[in-house]
């Protein structure tokens, strides 16, 4: 299938000049942490705003990606600057792996997370905070006795229109799987939709996982995936995420790494991603899509991080959320750090 571009890359702002634009707006480009480290490496980072404002961030870290070592870290941001990074939870001896935070309509801070020493076999934790972070319940296991992943896999849940919670979810065990776990009563209980229908040969057979949600209007929701194809496909819903489309490509490129949405009351889309056309290509440039037609045609409004391509010049895994003041994104530095930015409505405007 040949799918025509979507994407306009005329005028895309630098990383330096989009720094620029964030920082005179009264936003702030900051790393969480400096080298002053207790870990080697670090991934995965997810971010959320609590009901007083506070910021805060988590990732995993440890010696390297699936060490026994490695355990959920957290800082939070108070009075305008990152608490040193704390390890936040360490439930067993095995690796552990990809955080989401999410704030719930009722102030809830809640914290998910994977444990297991593989992928195909790993388990979803749960634990929640109700003083905006700064202390948490004992984490449990999302679904009792499930292995494989339920609930978000990277990317935040979001709050439908009628209330209930929708988790982008998927599975790696043989074959990658992407479906949408639903829950109506704050979390406590988990309803699984299928897996998403995909065109294997295709996909080069290896499928799709950690899809990114939206809701465009009441009960249309839809998912950006990740896929081995060298572009990011898409699922659409209509009766709120329980049964999707076939999953079919939106010809935005993308490496096979991470990608994260956002949608705006404006109706605005906004997508941090690789905009790489290779599968397994560079983790280098991060950057900022922004759709006016609900994802159907893209602007490469600007980069994140945009040095050139080189072994250690990692920027992946990015979460994007709403707060009060604008949008803020926290992505993955070279595995050394976890870098974010505040970005204010007004340095948006353009976009």
């Amino acid at each position: 299938m040949v799918v025509p571009p979507v994407l306009n890359e005329e005028n895309t702002l630098s990383a330096e000049n989009f720094a620029g634009r964030v920082v005179a707006a009264g936003g702030d480009v900051a790393f969480i942490f400096e080298d002053d480290r207790a870990f080697s490496q670090c991934h995965a980072s997810t971010i959320t705003q609590a009901a007083d404002g506070t910021l805060i961030a988590a990732w995993f870290a440890g010696t390297e990606e699936k060490h026994p070592d490695v355990g959920i870290w957290m800082s939070r941001r108070v009075e305008g600057d990152w608490t040193p990074p704390y390890l936040a939870k360490k439930v067993d001896n095995t690796a552990h792996w990809n955080p989401v935070l999410f704030t719930d309509k009722e102030e809830t801070v809640h914290l998910f997370f994977k444990v297991g020493p593989e992928i195909p076999h790993w388990r979803t934790y749960w634990m929640s905070s109700e003083d905006n972070g700064a202390s948490w319940t004992e984490a449990r296991e999302l679904v009792p006795g499930d292995a494989g992943g339920r609930g978000p896999v990277k990317n935040k849940p979001i709050i439908l229109s009628d209330g209930s919670w929708l988790a982008p979810a998927s599975t790696e065990y043989q074959r990658w799987e992407s479906f949408a776990d639903r829950s109506v009563d704050r979390g406590k209980t988990w309803q699984r939709s299928a897996n998403f229908e995909i065109d294997r040969q295709t996909l080069r057979g290896q499928g799709a996982i950690q899809p990114t949600f939206w809701e465009s209007g009441p009960g249309r929701v839809h998912a950006l995936l990740r896929t081995g194809a060298g572009r990011v496909w898409r699922a659409d819903s209509s009766d709120y995420g329980a049964t999707w489309s076939s999953v079919y490509d939106t010809g935005l490129p993308n490496n096979n790494s991470g990608l994260d949405a956002l949608f705006l009351e404006d109706g605005r889309l906004l997508l941090v991603l690789n905009p790489v056309g290779v599968n397994w290509g560079p983790r280098t440039p991060l950057s900022l899509a922004v759709s006016h037609d609900n994802g159907a045609t893209w602007r490469l409004a600007a980069h994140f991080e945009d040095d050139p391509i080189q072994s250690r010049h990692e920027y992946s895994y990015p979460a994007i959320i709403r707060t009060r003041d604008g949008v803020a994104v926290s992505y993955t530095w070279r595995r050394e750090r976890v870098r974010c930015w505040a970005i204010p409505e007004s340095a948006l405007a353009e976009f």
